[in-house]
């Protein structure tokens, strides 16, 4: 019988990261990757099942050197939402992961799952920098298999406040007045469920891929305006919330239109199996 391959997760205690943490923790040892002060709520019900190191107190080269890491998957990122100064978006989402990939490559990990944006690198500086991460591991990708997925808007229960979705699901929950912009941007709304099932079709089928950088769109393939996704939001919490569109006007460098071509990892018999209705009604409901 096959040892129990190794799995390093960074961001368990994120949105995304603890959605796959839940999912892999039955099939692999998983070894999360956190900083010490964040709150485990999201994975306190499998803390007990994983090997667990806090980033910032922890030297690094000492997990690879104690572990025979097989995959690592990386999901911590900053968004910049919280006033962070762009040292320390740049920190996480450029230094980091690069030492990362550096002992990766040292200890002979076989892959490195990261988590992209499909947003414009001029958008703002959090994309900028996943970006320019991706010109980094382009430039070392013949060391090590590296596995790019470019999110389209993921969402569902256990989200962050402050993500476009829940902050919505929120306001309306308490019948809060809305100023938005016009809406008439076109997005791309994914399930969390379904975004976990892709990193793990991803992760079952990486031997078989031929390049060593690959990229993978996750979406659903079928995008909605902004505005159609508000009312629909507006109908299932059967909110009182005035919406006010266009009182809010568009960013500077505004993507009018984003989605996904999720094709190539539909050759690989995955597919959205989460419509847009179901997910937003699942996440009000929890």
């Amino acid at each position: 019988m096959d040892a129990v391959k190794t799995i390093l997760i960074t961001g368990t205690t994120g949105f995304l990261g603890s959605h796959i943490a839940h999912r892999l923790v039955n099939k692999y040892k998983v070894i999360s990757l956190k900083r010490h002060l964040s709150n485990t709520w999201r994975i306190k019900d499998i803390l007990d099942r994983m090997i667990h190191y806090d980033v910032d107190k922890t030297d690094l080269k000492a997990i690879f050197e104690n572990h025979s890491i097989h995959t690592i998957i990386h999901t911590a990122t900053n968004y910049g939402r919280s006033n962070d100064s762009l040292t320390d978006i740049i920190k996480t989402n450029l230094l980091f992961p690069m030492k990362l990939i550096e002992l990766a490559m040292e200890y002979n990990v076989s892959n490195f799952f990261n988590t992209d944006t499909v947003a414009n690198r001029s958008l703002n500086p959090y994309s900028l920098s996943k970006k320019q991460f991706c010109d980094w591991f382009k430039y070392i990708t013949k060391r090590i298999r590296v596995v790019n997925i470019k999110l389209e808007h993921f969402y569902g229960p256990k989200d962050d406040d402050s993500k476009f979705v829940m902050f919505l699901i929120n306001k309306m929950k308490k019948n809060e007045p809305l100023d938005l912009t016009q809406g008439e941007q076109i997005r791309d709304f994914i399930y969390i469920d379904d975004v976990v099932n892709a990193y793990e079709t991803l992760l079952n089928n990486v031997s078989f891929l031929n390049e060593l950088y690959d990229e993978f769109e996750i979406g659903t393939g079928i995008p909605i305006r902004i505005k159609d996704l508000v009312l629909l939001i507006k109908k299932y919490t059967r909110t009182s919330s005035m919406i006010n569109f266009g009182v809010i006007p568009y960013r500077d460098n505004e993507i009018m239109e984003s989605k996904s071509d999720i094709s190539k990892i539909l050759a690989m018999n995955w597919q959205p199996k989460v419509s847009l209705d179901q997910g937003i009604n699942y996440t009000i409901s929890k």
